[in-house]
């Protein structure tokens, strides 16, 4: 397994994000230059049976996969990595009770209750032992709890505090409707700045790590430079775009 490995050496990461309900589409996508893919089955279209069929497809390229699981769906989350996902986010973790029933779900005894049987993570990841497996899983497989409402921001020391919490993940568009009192959506609204730099340091502070969705992938460096080792860049139909974007202006000079 790769992805905490990777996160620990401090550098940016950037994962695909997987919506199409296709293991063909999330395997083109690891074939691209990104750190990861993540396969989203809150907003996205994928069904349980097309996000194990990823796993193992992002796999066989040699990428690590992440699930972002729909919200409160717990059991999905420890099911993920039996599958072999490296890292599981978890929407809407607005109290620290929601990080811990997240946590428990995540890590084995003594940090959690997840129960034993990773056959397919096993196979998946076919260096590690049962033996290693459980020893090394509690580090190696990834809880990210997502911060984007107001209620997450006031219990964000709590939720860093959870020993099963291994990061955060700020979903600006939420956030944005949220600090707004529902005025609108705006990921880049100027005024939540500080706010998603103060999440970051907070995390740091926490020795934990911090993850954001960039809308813009122009945003990247700046969230770098906050502290944020790992940024989500767009969508697969937005990264099918921009690819087609670039090469029909240059087929039409």
């Amino acid at each position: 397994m790769q992805l905490r490995d990777n996160l620990d050496q401090d550098k940016m990461l950037i994962t695909a994000w997987s919506t199409s309900a296709s293991s063909d589409m999330a395997a083109g996508l690891a074939r691209c230059p990104f750190d990861a893919v993540t396969v989203d089955m809150q907003h996205g279209a994928h069904s349980e049976s097309s996000a194990f069929a990823s796993v193992q497809a992002v796999a066989a390229v040699g990428k690590p996969a992440i699930l972002r699981i729909p919200v409160g769906r717990n059991d999905l989350a420890s099911r993920a990595l039996d599958m072999g996902f490296e890292a599981v986010i978890a929407p809407m973790i607005n109290s620290v009770a929601d990080a811990e029933a997240f946590a428990n779900a995540m890590k084995y005894p003594p940090l959690g209750e997840r129960s034993w049987g990773p056959t397919k993570a096993l196979h998946l990841h076919g260096s590690v032992s049962p033996d290693s497996y459980f020893k090394t899983a509690n580090r190696q497989t990834l809880a990210f709890a997502m911060i984007e409402t107001r209620a997450a921001i006031a219990a964000l020391d709590g939720i860093l505090a959870q020993d099963g919490i291994d990061g955060v993940f700020v979903g600006p568009s939420d956030l944005s409707i949220s600090w707004t009192d529902g005025a609108g959506v705006d990921p880049r609204n100027a005024a939540l700045q500080d706010v998603i730099a103060d999440i970051a340091s907070r995390a740091r502070d926490a020795g934990k790590f911090a993850a954001v969705f960039a809308v813009d992938p122009a945003d990247v460096p700046g969230f770098a430079r906050m502290g944020y080792r790992l940024a989500a860049l767009n969508t697969d139909p937005g990264i099918l775009q921009a690819g087609a974007a670039v090469m029909l202006a240059q087929a039409k000079g």
